[in-house]
């Protein structure tokens, strides 16, 4: 008996064939006949050519099924295959959801932000309206985190995120900016007197301290606005705007809110100091490269590196990317850095196997910008050929989001890759747009599971769910999975329970020097069974 429901009706509506399986999955569809959802509107074209095939979704009471139509013109029928697609559309959309909320507030995050912004410029625009963009911080909570720990810090941010919502309008919108960070948009303003008596109702709403845990906690914040289209009337200059202002009001005194003026350059002017000093820091060689490394627990192999940008500087000594990054994707500076990354990081490893190590596959991110170079085949071409390198030895990363800029564009380019033999990584799976028509279209080998699904993934069974989504995904295309940002034995265990066989992040190894994950990847090797002993426990 086919387990796939079939289900055959003449040309004039009449049901000439049912399979079992149609039966006892749709107990109903004989009695209902054509007013069944799975028989609606088939009758409506005859003009199908035979063999002509239609695919259609259906919802019917809560599940959703895939049907395949048959127009089958000589023999005057019409043959239907259904699939039951339910669980695909439920991990689909959830994966839908988070991709546009913050998972421990709720809140809409950036991504829903960018789409939200973008209609009330334009009905602003159009009916010569005003809006207010308000960047809210929450005073002091690097200090409550570090004293009180993460727990309670999480419990604040979900607190504040309650008030912060129950302020709002229907017209408003309120978002998750990022760590403590939340933005405001105040639609269809009459003045900007209205935003600054939004800003004090917020900052009287925290006078009273909070309760949690036994802890009384004062809370304050700090206020920037920017007004549209005074201020800005494009999103990133209202951003910005907002931002100074924010920064302005924070270094005068904190718990208190401030209009964006012009002449708050302060941020402005370290951004542009910093910006000169990284042109040199380029031009003099003060970038370099550390590696993490990724390991598979079940066999206990180190059978990955992730090539990580740092900025050593004389005068500021070690920098982050999340410091320069930025601005580098703004000068034009990361297509040289990219490059530069590339060329290094094959080198390197090619340099660990000529030194007889086990070959390990090394990951390089690629930016934006260079996803969209037409010499990127050419690039990294080269590189390999110079440098001597497999291409099976090289893993290159992209985020959903950059996938978004020109989807043509980065499908051929990434199909080229593959063809040439390097491996294909999604970073940060789940916090962009994560549809599943983009693990149909490009040709990925490994889905990167976002560390912020593994750092609460003790105490919340939503991301719990998601990372199951993931895996269940990953199955169904033939797509390796490693979690990131793993860092304690409770995380392990749990992912080796949803069957995750490889990762990285702290629990493992820091970040690492050239010279250092020489000295790891040999006492790794000389203490793999310890290491099965301990991960398998």
């Amino acid at each position: 008996m086919s387990p796939i429901p079939i289900v055959e009706i003449n040309y004039e509506g009449t049901i000439t064939y049912l399979n079992p399986s149609t039966n006892l999955k749709f107990p109903d569809l004989q009695k209902r006949q054509i007013k069944h959802p799975l028989l609606q509107g088939l009758l409506e074209k005859q003009d199908y050519n035979n063999g002509s095939l239609v695919i259609r979704e259906v919802d019917i009471e809560n599940q959703s099924f895939e049907q395949h139509i048959h127009y089958l013109a000589q023999e005057q029928l019409i043959r239907s295959y259904i699939f039951d697609i339910t669980q695909r559309k439920q991990a689909e959309n959830e994966l839908k959801h988070h991709a546009f909320h913050d998972g421990l507030t709720g809140l809409p995050n950036r991504n829903f932000f960018d789409q939200h912004i973008s209609l009330i410029s334009k009905n602003s625009q159009r009916y010569n309206k005003l809006f207010a963009v308000l960047f809210i911080d929450i005073d002091n909570f690097k200090n409550i985190n570090d004293t009180l720990g993460h727990n309670i810090g999480d419990q604040i941010l979900q607190y504040f995120a309650k008030r912060l919502n129950s302020h709002i309008r229907k017209s408003d919108f309120v978002c998750r900016w990022g760590g403590d960070e939340f933005v405001v948009l105040l639609g269809e303003i009459q003045n900007p007197d209205q935003a600054a008596k939004f800003s004090q109702r917020l900052l009287q709403t925290f006078e009273h301290p909070l309760q949690i845990e036994g802890h009384e906690i004062y809370l304050k914040c700090s206020v920037g606005i920017a007004i549209y289209p005074e201020d800005g009337q494009e999103t990133e200059i209202l951003l910005k705007n907002a931002d100074a202002a924010l920064y302005r009001t924070k270094e005068s005194g904190r718990n208190h809110y401030q209009f964006y003026n012009p002449q708050m350059g302060v941020e402005i002017a370290e951004n542009f100091t910093l910006e000169n000093q990284l042109h040199q820091a380029v031009k003099n060689g003060e970038m370099i490269l550390h590696y993490q490394p990724q390991i598979n627990i079940k066999t206990g192999q180190v059978y990955g590196l992730e090539a990580l940008i740092r900025w050593k500087s004389p005068q500021l000594g070690l920098i982050k990317p999340g410091k320069f990054i930025p601005l580098a994707e703004k000068t034009g500076l990361i297509l040289p850095m990219g490059e530069w990354v590339l060329k290094t990081a094959c080198q390197q490893n090619k340099k660990w196997q000529q030194m007889g190590l086990p070959p390990v596959r090394i990951s390089v991110n690629l930016s934006a910008q260079q996803l969209q170079q037409p010499n990127l085949i050419e690039t990294v071409e080269n590189t390999l050929e110079s440098v001597g390198l497999d291409p099976k030895w090289l893993e290159l990363e992209v985020t959903e989001s950059m996938l978004m800029k020109n989807i043509t564009i980065a499908k051929k380019t990434l199909q080229e890759l593959r063809e040439m033999g390097v491996y294909i990584s999604m970073d940060d799976f789940g916090t962009g747009y994560s549809s599943l028509g983009y693990l149909k279209k490009f040709p990925f080998d490994t889905l990167k599971i976002d560390q912020s699904f593994v750092k609460e993934l003790n105490q919340s069974s939503q991301d719990l769910h998601i990372i199951s989504a993931i895996m269940t995904l990953s199955r169904g295309f033939n797509l390796r999975v490693i979690a990131e940002g793993v860092e304690n034995q409770e995380q392990l265990k749990l992912l080796k329970e949803l069957n995750c066989e490889e990762m990285q992040g702290y629990l493992f190894s820091r970040p690492l020097s050239s010279e250092d994950v020489l000295k790891y990847l040999i006492g790794f090797q000389k203490q793999k069974n310890q290491f099965l002993l301990s991960t398998n426990n």
